[in-house]
């Protein structure tokens, strides 16, 4: 004999009450503020981030190709990677082969 599946098993939250009680995590106190006090000024009117770009940019000119990659990656975004397989189905033997 089957058990039959109770309507209340559907309705997990009682009326009223929400499933996450607590809410949403806080976001991080204001990132943006945070990277502009740490990505401050050099002293000479340059920002970090600035000299930071310029030396990465530095480096890459000399060859460096991970900086060259991270330079590009930033500008144009990462290129998209395929993956390719192939999937062979025997119905005959019952057997899946999978290259």
């Amino acid at each position: 004999m089957r058990n039959r599946a109770n309507i209340q098993n559907l309705k997990p939250f009682k009326k009223g009450k929400s499933g996450n009680p607590k809410g949403r995590p806080k976001k991080l106190p204001d990132i943006d503020e945070l990277l502009d006090k740490v990505l401050g000024t050099d002293g000479k009117g340059k920002s970090e981030a600035e000299a930071i770009l310029t030396a990465l940019m530095a480096k890459a000119k000399k060859g460096d190709v991970r900086a060259a990659e991270v330079l590009l990656d930033r500008a144009y975004g990462k290129v998209k990677q395929t993956i390719e397989s192939t999937v062979d189905i025997d119905f005959t033997k019952a057997k899946i082969i999978i290259k």
